[in-house]
């Protein structure tokens, strides 16, 4: 069977996931022990949905995050070692401590600190992107939302805007089927929240299986190919589901179990795992040698995050306003 990549992408693209996966359960027993402040809204099992949709993009691509951020964050290229600091509030965060999980993001890899109000990342993706078009610097915009996002007032607005005037970003909606602990179903009458409403503003739009990184991708492709070439906004919805609770204090204990045990046997990672063996792209020994490489950075950066420097006091009324410039 012939690949349609090269093996060297298909094993980055493992290693992409196996890194948000181990960096988040890190995290997540680290909250859970006490050993790190704040909260977490962590995005364990859609993992594939990060990799795929942003693997191809080049550095100065922007992409828009959720509260939800850490894999868009790490698949973009902000590194490990500042997204760690950013965690425990120190000096050498990403955002210099002053993001924490909702708010991570490295503008020097294209990522905008990412906006915890629900839609709220939608109109400034589209306001990114009239920038683009307008400098015509032919760089893509890449928005992330969840499904609750789809029913409120600035995902119209922005799509309706985004269609008007052919801007090129593509909005993501992770579709995981649940707004927080709401059911998707109990808040609209259509199965494709995202996608199906796109036609009203004469927008492209797909729909992916959120848990194959290969499906993901060649949806991204397409989108991307579109945006560059001046043919305007898309609109992907990719089908999903979280492995974990909203926030670290949810147990989900409103999700039906046999919706959980199907869906968890359709882990992104493990899927792509069995696709790389199957096509003899990797072997075992391979692939636990990368898992147990980045299991060794995750507790690397940890050790240096306890360990570097607070912020200062006089970094307080810093990064406050915008002073102006290109971004």
């Amino acid at each position: 069977m012939k690949l349609e990549h090269s093996k060297k992408k298909l094993l980055g693209m493992y290693e992409r996931m196996s890194l948000i996966r181990k960096y988040e359960e890190c995290i997540y027993f680290l909250f859970l022990e006490g050993i790190m402040p704040g909260s977490i809204h962590q995005s364990t099992g859609q993992e594939a949905c990060a990799v795929g949709m942003l693997y191809d993009l080049k550095t100065d691509d922007y992409v828009a995050s959720t509260h939800r951020p850490a894999g868009h964050c790490l698949a973009k290229g902000v590194t490990l070692q500042s997204m760690m600091c950013e965690m425990f509030g120190k000096e050498e965060g990403c955002c210099h401590g002053k993001g924490g999980a909702m708010h991570t993001g490295d503008i020097n890899v294209g990522v905008i600190p990412s906006n915890a109000i629900v839609g709220g990342n939608l109109p400034i993706a589209a306001g990114i992107a009239l920038s683009c078009k307008l400098q015509k610097t032919n760089q893509v915009v890449v928005c992330f939302m969840g499904d609750g996002a789809t029913n409120e007032g600035a995902f119209h607005e922005s799509l309706n805007a985004a269609a008007v005037w052919k801007l090129p970003v593509i909005y993501v909606c992770e579709n995981n089927l649940y707004s927080a602990t709401t059911s998707i179903k109990m808040t609209t009458n259509i199965d494709n929240p995202a996608a199906d409403r796109a036609c009203a503003y004469g927008m492209e739009s797909e729909i992916a299986d959120g848990n194959d990184v290969l499906a993901v991708n060649a949806a991204a492709a397409r989108a991307i190919k579109r945006a560059r070439s001046g043919k305007g906004p898309t609109v992907i919805e990719l089908k999903t589901y979280r492995r974990v609770g909203h926030s670290r204090n949810d147990a989900c204990g409103y999700r039906p179990s046999k919706e959980q045990d199907l869906w968890f046997a359709r882990d992104p990672l493990m899927l792509f795992r069995d696709y790389l063996l199957k096509n003899d792209v990797s072997t075992e020994k391979t692939l636990d040698a990368i898992d147990n490489r980045i299991e060794q950075e995750v507790e690397a950066a940890v050790e240096y995050a306890q360990n570097a420097d607070e912020p200062p006091e006089s970094s307080a009324l810093l990064d406050i306003f915008w002073k102006g410039g290109q971004i």
